[in-house]
């Protein structure tokens, strides 16, 4: 009797071990560090203490997908956001992210979450209505952007009257503020941050679009040690895409449908 109670003892033992092994599944989670300098309205900014918008909503809802997977958002500066992609203290990288070459030749890119036409800023007392008038004209851009890359692309083909660029590091709110005020001439810069900004706060500046060829997607990036990840991203994007999810995000948070055709999530 004694020996078949320290059985039914053991026995018990070994299922309540058991039970407490779905836990320990859960914790084994890989998780994903994101990091977003949270000051890119509407695609990333925070709103109460929270980080909204509609990069990091995409993100939350790839997150619910993933079982593998569990991703934490990181405020941090804009310029500390590829050093720590590359120190491995981040795994991936949102902020309004558009494609380079230079950026690609280090870094996984996801499928295209958006397309994002780029437009012409001006003031209106001296309205530039096409690329060709910045020739000449004072710019304030941020390190290390694609829009600063744009414009130095831009001026090597205009080297007799290239623009001048000026470094500042405020982020594009402060930017057009400058710009209204006249303390430079114009910006390149994606359309969708720049109609919520001069709607917010009111301004009166000339918008001209850019041609599409000069118009980027918008993008999710990856260390370059986070393929498995970057996959499995990819593949819950596109169901994203395929019930309806993108476009609702697109419409709450940009203001309109600015999703990439379906033959960019091939």
């Amino acid at each position: 009797m004694k020996k078949f109670s320290l059985l039914l003892a053991i026995l018990l033992f070994l299922v309540a071990c058991g039970n407490q092994a779905t836990p320990k599944e859960t914790s084994a989670q890989k998780t994903i560090v994101l990091a977003t300098a949270g000051d890119v309205p509407p695609f990333d900014y925070e709103d109460k203490g929270n980080l909204t918008g509609f990069d990091i909503e995409v993100l939350k809802a790839v997150d619910e997908k993933l079982s593998d997977y569990e991703i934490q958002f990181q405020r941090t500066a804009w310029e500390s956001i590829f050093p720590g992609l590359d120190s491995g203290h981040y795994q991936a990288a949102a902020n309004n992210l558009s494609y380079t070459k230079e950026r690609a030749e280090k870094y996984l890119y996801s499928l295209p979450i958006s397309n994002n036409p780029l437009v012409l800023v001006s003031n209106k007392k001296n309205p530039l209505t096409s690329l060709d008038q910045i020739a000449g004209k004072t710019t304030q851009e941020d390190t290390g952007t694609s829009n600063a890359q744009f414009i130095n692309n831009w001026n090597q083909k205009h080297t007799d009257n290239p623009a001048t660029i000026n470094f500042s590091g405020e982020d594009i709110g402060k930017r057009i503020l400058d710009l209204a005020n006249g303390e430079f001439d114009f910006l390149v810069f994606d359309k969708v941050s720049v109609q919520k900004i001069i709607k917010d706060r009111g301004l009166d500046l000339s918008v001209v679009d850019l041609p599409s060829a000069d118009s980027p997607s918008n993008y999710i990036i990856f260390s370059s040690d986070q393929k498995e990840f970057k996959e499995q991203f990819d593949k819950a994007l596109k169901e994203l895409y395929q019930d309806g999810t993108l476009e609702k995000l697109s419409n709450t948070y940009l203001g309109g449908s600015y999703l990439p055709d379906q033959s960019q999530l091939q």
